[in-house]
C-alpha cells in the first residue's frame, strides 16, 4: 500500500526567487584595490621613463629607457643583485636548518619547554629598528659588545662585524628575527606527524638519525617550502637593518636592491632612476615568487 505523498505547509508562502545585484557589494572593494595597488603601480611604472629628479624639477620630461639603461648598465648592480641573493640564501639556510633542528627540540618534553617556546617566538614581535640597533650597540659593538666581551674572554680578537663583515652581520640580524617564524611553522607541521609512523619505525629499528632523515624531514617537506616562499619574498624587501647598522657600506658591501633603490630616491632625489629600480624589483620577486609557488605546488601534489 502506497501513502500519499504530504504536502509541504510552507510551499505556498514561497515567493519568487529574487536576483541580487552583487556589484554593490564588489565596488568599494575593487575601489580600494585600485587606489591601494594599481594607482601606485600605474605611477611607477610611469615615472621609470620619464627625467625626473626633484633639484631639477623644470627639466623633467619623457626620457624613454634611459633609466633601465643607467641602471642596467651600473657597474654596482651586480654586487646589489649578489648581496640581495646572498642576503636571502644566508638568512634562509639559517633559519631553515636551525629552525627544524629547533622544531625537533622543542617536540620532545623537557622541563621548562613553555617558558623556551616563548623565549624563542619573542625575537619575532621585536621591530626591526630595534632588534637592529640591540645588535649594533648592545651585541656587535666591537668594543663594549658581548660578543666582543666573551671573544677577548677566551683569548681571542674581537672582530669588527660592520666594517669587516657587514653582509653577515646583516644575515645574523635578520635571521634572528625570522627564526621564530620558521619555527612555528615546522613545529606545527611536526606535531601532525601521525605517532604511529614513529612507533612503527623505532619497532623496525631506527635509530635518532634514521628517524630524523627518513621519517621527520621527509614530513617537513611542505611545511619548508612554505617558509622559504614566505621568507623569500618578505627578505628581498629588508631595508630597516641595512639603514641602522651599516647604511649599506661599506661601500656596497651591504647594499640590496631595496636600499639601492633609496639611495637613488632620497639620496640623489632620482625619482626616475628609483623608479626603474623599484620596476626592476618587482620583477625579480615576481620571477622567485612564480618559481616558490610552482616548487611547493609540485610537493603538495606528491
Amino acid at each position: 500500500m502506497t501513502l500519499p505523498p504530504v504536502p509541504d505547509p510552507s510551499a505556498g508562502r514561497r515567493g519568487p526567487r529574487r536576483s541580487v545585484r552583487t556589484l554593490p557589494l564588489k565596488l568599494p572593494s575593487v575601489i580600494v584595490l585600485l587606489l591601494w595597488a594599481v594607482v601606485p603601480l600605474v605611477m611607477t611604472i610611469w615615472f621609470s621613463f620619464e627625467r625626473y629628479n626633484l633639484l631639477n624639477a623644470g627639466e623633467r620630461g619623457f626620457a624613454g629607457l634611459e633609466n633601465y639603461r643607467f641602471l642596467l648598465t651600473d657597474p654596482g648592480l651586480a654586487k646589489v643583485i649578489i648581496n640581495t641573493v646572498l642576503l636571502v640564501g644566508g638568512v634562509l639556510a639559517i633559519t631553515v636548518g636551525l629552525g627544524t633542528l629547533l622544531a625537533v627540540l622543542f617536540d620532545q618534553s623537557f622541563f621548562g619547554r613553555g617558558a623556551a617556546r616563548l623565549l624563542v617566538i619573542a625575537p619575532f614581535f621585536v621591530m626591526p629598528t630595534v632588534s637592529a640597533l640591540i645588535w649594533k650597540n648592545m651585541l656587535m659593538d666591537p668594543v663594549n659588545g658581548v660578543l666582543a666581551f666573551l671573544m677577548r674572554g677566551v683569548g681571542l680578537r674581537p672582530v669588527d662585524w660592520f666594517s669587516g663583515a657587514p653582509l653577515a652581520a646583516i644575515v645574523i640580524i635578520v635571521a634572528w628575527q625570522w627564526l621564530p617564524f620558521a619555527l612555528l611553522i615546522l613545529l606545527t607541521a611536526l606535531q601532525s606527524l601521525d605517532p604511529e609512523s614513529r612507533e612503527s619505525a623505532r619497532m623496525d629499528g631506527a635509530g635518532p638519525f634514521a628517524m630524523f632523515f627518513f621519517i621527520v624531514l621527509p614530513h617537513l617537506r611542505r611545511a619548508i617550502g612554505v617558509v622559504v616562499m614566505i621568507e623569500t619574498v618578505f627578505l628581498l624587501t629588508v631595508f630597516a637593518e641595512i639603514f641602522v647598522t651599516t647604511a649599506g657600506g661599506p661601500g656596497l658591501a651591504s647594499t640590496n636592491l631595496a636600499f639601492l633603490i633609496y639611495r637613488f630616491a632620497l639620496l640623489d632625489f632620482d625619482i626616475g632612476g628609483a623608479s626603474a629600480g623599484g620596476i626592476l624589483a618587482i620583477i625579480l620577486a615576481n620571477v622567485a615568487a612564480v618559481f616558490l609557488m610552482r616548487t611547493v605546488s609540485r610537493s603538495l601534489e606528491t
